[in-house]
């Protein structure tokens, strides 16, 4: 297995291929496994690498550090630990703030970024309800990821896909929940227009965790963003339309 040591932990990582890196990052409390049907095609062309941030999948999980700011840190980290020339960084849900916020942080050390199905500013505000899903975490960890996760996928996906993401969270630290309340209290739209790298946001059409509003909203703050809707694909496009989900993203690679 594989660790790099960033930011005084560890964090597990896959690499294959060559040439052009990637780097992807997974969503709320999964793992880079998530990525394995882009691995397979990318690693082609590209130097693949996909990376469990902290807390989840294979890495370390340390009782701190669960805020967007802080993983953020842990990636740039990650990106200079693997000497990364100008990667792009692929972000699925809340993955999608850390390459925003990598990007604005670092934009001389980033290629290009594409958020995918990036909740971003959705969030902000809605305290009570992010209150509720924690208080239903804590009351009954196990059948609140059975009830939620489901929802991530577009109708019709198979109840094993869905299985073996609530097994990820579920394996996941518990402490990942602080950063459901980090995500009720970000909002960076008063910074996209300081956004400088190349920044393609894939959606998917069906998702109902993150409606299409925002990736438009972004885009129209964000210098030359574009944006891309995956036809039939819930808030997982990389797995619930897989082949539709690579060739956008090979589209967005390309421009």
């Amino acid at each position: 297995m594989t660790y790099a040591t960033v930011n005084g932990i560890r964090l597990y990582y896959e690499e294959h291929g060559t040439g052009r890196p990637l780097v992807f990052l997974h969503g709320w409390g999964t793992s880079g496994r998530v990525w394995d049907s882009q691995a397979a095609d990318l690693m082609t062309d590209h130097r693949v690498i996909t990376v469990d941030w902290r807390g989840c999948g294979r890495s370390d999980r340390p009782a701190t550090g669960y805020t967007i700011a802080e993983v953020t840190h842990d990636i740039l980290d990650f990106i200079d630990a693997l000497a990364l020339d100008n990667p792009v960084l692929i972000g699925s849900s809340i993955a999608g703030a850390f390459a925003i916020e990598a990007a604005l942080a670092a934009p001389d050390n980033i290629g290009a970024v594409i958020p995918v199905n990036a909740g971003m500013h959705h969030f902000s505000g809605r305290r009570e309800a992010m209150d509720q899903l924690l208080a239903d975490l804590r009351a009954d960890r196990a059948g609140t990821l059975a009830d939620f996760i489901p929802q991530w996928y577009r109708p019709g996906v198979s109840a094993a896909m869905t299985d073996w993401t609530v097994r990820q969270v579920l394996e996941a630290t518990f402490r990942i929940d602080q950063l459901v309340a980090d995500q009720a209290a970000y909002d960076p739209r008063g910074r996209l227009g300081q956004v400088r790298v190349p920044t393609t946001f894939l959606h998917g059409e069906l998702d109902t965790e993150v409606p299409l509003a925002i990736p438009r909203e972004c885009v129209d703050l964000i210098p030359n963003a574009r944006l891309t809707i995956i036809e039939g694909a819930g808030h997982m496009p990389q797995q619930d339309q897989a082949e539709r989900f690579t060739q956008a993203l090979r589209e967005a690679l390309r421009q």
